[in-house]
């Protein structure tokens, strides 16, 4: 199945490291004029780099999601410097530095700062890209979620359950918005990778027996990757998933 992104502009947030890196760089490979956004500029830089390296440039920018202003800023930039936004990727999230605690232990501002950075994200970047893809009558969305999206969170956050499960419901709700404008949105809840420095941090806080025991749990017997990740993605932005919208899909190798 041929896959193409020819001529279609693409913002990929959370690009500085894992499912964003990743995705982002395959999508340049595909011919998208690509703009990847995160807070972490260094690492946005070493994605710029693999990407010139692999002979397929994109746009780098400092983004934070849960920054409403900029997020509309930076949309309008992309928009007036390419005329159109095709394709959004909503990965920008994770769990902000927090462990799990118990419930009376979690402060107000721990809570949102979670519910910011995923889900207010979320939807400050569907409400910039709309106008656009609706004058174009066009456009695709897909949502990061997570497995502790359709589940619990495997490390006991609450406030990142509940944001990841509230991308699901978001999905959803667009999809049944947007629909008429032939935008679909679409949603990916990934299960445990090992894909950035903080599921690194959690899998050797497992040790060998919990190790083992998420793995046991996995049909598949094994771990995913980012491209794992990415190949779902890659699939609901294209031309094979017109006809897909308002689904969460889960990448985990069978729970």
């Amino acid at each position: 199945m041929l896959i193409r992104f020819d001529d279609r502009t693409v913002i990929v947030t959370g690009a500085a490291h894992g499912f964003g890196r990743t995705i982002a760089l395959n999508f340049a490979t595909l011919g998208a004029n690509v703009v990847a956004c995160d807070v972490v500029k260094n690492g946005l830089e070493e994605t710029a780099r693999l990407a010139t390296e692999q002979g397929t440039p994109l746009r780098i920018c400092a983004l934070d999601v849960s920054d409403a202003p900029s997020v509309h800023n930076l949309v309008a930039e992309t928009h007036k410097a390419s005329g159109r936004i095709d394709i959004l990727v909503n990965n920008a999230g994770g769990v902000m530095g927090q462990t799990g605690r118990p419930l009376e232990e979690v402060s107000a501002a721990e809570w949102k700062a979670i519910f910011a950075a995923n889900l207010d994200g979320t939807f400050y970047c569907s409400q910039a890209v709309a106008p656009a893809m609706k004058a174009k009558h066009y456009g695709r969305i897909v949502n990061i979620s997570s497995g502790a999206g359709l589940g619990i969170s495997l490390t006991g956050i609450q406030a990142y359950a509940s944001a990841k499960a509230g991308q699901i419901g978001l999905t959803r709700q667009l999809a049944h918005e947007l629909g008429p404008w032939d935008i679909t949105v679409n949603c990916i809840a990934p299960g445990f990778v090992r894909s950035n420095p903080t599921t690194e941090k959690q899998w050797q806080s497992y040790g060998p027996e919990g190790q083992n025991r998420l793995i046991e749990n996995i049909a598949l017997k094994r771990l995913g990757s980012p491209q794992d990740i990415a190949n779902g993605v890659l699939f609901l932005a294209s031309e094979r998933a017109g006809w897909i919208t308002g689904q969460t899909l889960a990448i985990d190798g069978g729970r």
